[in-house]
C-alpha cells in the first residue's frame, strides 16, 4: 500500500513528463493541464491504495484514458458547436520544447559553442514538429517508449494493446521520423 509521501512523490516525478506528453497529444497547454491534473486526481482518489510498483502503470494508462476522453468531448463539441467562429482548435498555443530535458551538463571542462547549440536546438526543434506530425497512436507508442523509457510491456499496458501493435506503431514513428528528417537534411 502507498504512503500519502509516496503517492505524492510519486505524482511530483511524473508531472512534467505527463504535461509534455499531454501537450502533444492535445497541442492546447491548458487543455494538457487539466488532463494531467484529472489524471493524478483519479490517480490519488481511486489507486492510491495501491503498492508504489504499481502506480506508473496505473497512471499511464489513466492518462491515456483522460486523453482521449478529451478528444470525445472535443469531437463532440465540435460537432455541436461547428458554426461558432470563436471557438478555438488545439495547436494555437506558444512554442514548447520536446527535449528540454536534455540539457548540456555546464561544468568547466565542458562548453559549448553558440553556433553548436544553436545547430542542437534547430535541430531538436525539427525533430520536435516531426514528432507532432506522427499519427496519434505512432506518436504514443514513440513517446513512451523511446521518452518515457518504458519497456514493450509497459507500453502495451498503458496502451490497452499487445506488446506486437507497440513494436509495429514504434518501428513506422522511426521510419518516418527518419524519412522526413533526412528529407530536411538532418542525418542521424
Amino acid at each position: 500500500m502507498a504512503t500519502e509521501q509516496e503517492l505524492s512523490d510519486f505524482l511530483k516525478s511524473v508531472e512534467k513528463r505527463a504535461f509534455k506528453r499531454s501537450v502533444y497529444h492535445v497541442r492546447n497547454e491548458e487543455s494538457a493541464l487539466d488532463i494531467v491534473q484529472d489524471s493524478m486526481m483519479k490517480l490519488a482518489e481511486n489507486y492510491g491504495h495501491k503498492p508504489p510498483a504499481e502506480l506508473p502503470m496505473l497512471f499511464q494508462r489513466i492518462l491515456s484514458n483522460c486523453t482521449l476522453d478529451w478528444f470525445r468531448r472535443q469531437k463532440t463539441r465540435g460537432a455541436l458547436f461547428s458554426n461558432m467562429s470563436d471557438f478555438e482548435s488545439p495547436g494555437e498555443d506558444g512554442e514548447f520544447d520536446l527535449l528540454e530535458t536534455l540539457n548540456v551538463q555546464g561544468n568547466s571542462e565542458q562548453t559549448e559553442s553558440a553556433e553548436n547549440t544553436t545547430a542542437r536546438a534547430q535541430i531538436l526543434r525539427e525533430i520536435e514538429i516531426e514528432i507532432q506530425e506522427l499519427p496519434g497512436r505512432q506518436r504514443e507508442a514513440f513517446l513512451m517508449r523511446y521518452w518515457e523509457e518504458l519497456d514493450v510491456a509497459e507500453t502495451a499496458a498503458a496502451m490497452g494493446c499487445s506488446e506486437g501493435s507497440v513494436k509495429t506503431h514504434c518501428s513506422r514513428a522511426v521510419q518516418a521520423l527518419s524519412k522526413a528528417l533526412k528529407a530536411k537534411g538532418i542525418q542521424p
